[in-house]
């Protein structure tokens, strides 16, 4: 008896291959769907943060000068905001000079 011969099985040299194969596609895909989700988070907790942090600006003007900002150049101009502007837009809509304006920001890349 030969043990270096070989028998053909007749199986496919594909089939090997199968389940390696079907394993990396499922790691990648889980791999891509972690990374998607931690980037909708980032992009979340970005936006609670410049929201949190246009409203400190808005009430320090209001502290220190007794009037809330006439727009949001004047906060960006005398206090210190800094964001993305291809990230966020920012609505400011002032109502008065004693009355907090409204303030919305939105992502402009969901």
């Amino acid at each position: 008896m030969n043990r270096f011969s070989h028998k053909h099985s007749g199986r496919s040299p594909l089939k090997g291959l199968l389940i390696p194969l079907c394993s990396f596609i499922a790691a990648m895909a889980a791999l891509l769907y972690g990374l998607s989700s931690i980037s909708d988070v980032t992009a979340s907790e970005q936006k609670k943060s410049l929201e949190a942090a246009l409203s400190r600006s808005i009430m320090d003007c209001y502290s220190t000068e007794g009037a809330y900002p006439e727009n949001l150049d004047y906060i960006e101009e005398h206090y210190p905001l800094y964001y993305d502007k291809d990230r966020f837009y920012i609505s400011y809509q002032p109502i008065g000079s004693n009355i907090m304006p409204v303030v919305t920001v939105i992502d402009k890349k969901p």
